[in-house]
């Protein structure tokens, strides 16, 4: 890793869970306000594209603090969300919730309506996407 790089990526961990709290917090959101009225499977399909919003819009406040000196740095800050969220949702997934592999594969399926893949990749381009919108470099 370049020596250039190592501040960006620190920085890019401690933004990570400022995205996994604003996740979090509208998770509880969606199970409260949402889930009673439409269901769970479809409430988690629309929390896809507002969890995006949102994973865009934390990115975009962070991402001249970050500062990602190039593309290249802004995409490994992508697979490093990308990497802890899968971590994340797991790990919170089965050991917290309970949740049966079943429950956690029905988000990823999307031959079955789930539209989470979708979610990760934006995940992965925000920074990219952010950087480049914001003109970080």
């Amino acid at each position: 890793m370049p020596l250039s790089a190592g501040r960006p990526l620190g920085r890019a961990i401690v933004v990570w869970f400022v995205l996994i709290a604003a996740e979090f917090l509208h998770g509880i959101a969606r199970a409260l306000w949402l889930v009673p009225l439409i269901g769970d499977f479809r409430a988690r399909q629309i929390g896809v594209f507002t969890g995006s919003i949102i994973n865009l819009a934390v990115a975009a406040a962070f991402i001249d603090w970050i500062h990602p000196p190039r593309a290249g740095i802004a995409i490994l800050v992508g697979v490093m969300w990308l990497a802890l969220t899968l971590v994340f949702e797991i790990v919170f997934g089965r050991l917290v919730m309970h949740a049966t592999w079943e429950r956690l594969g029905s988000d990823y399926n999307v031959l079955s309506g789930g539209l989470l893949p979708f979610g990760l990749f934006v995940l992965l381009c925000t920074p990219l996407l952010t950087a480049r919108f914001r003109r970080v470099f």
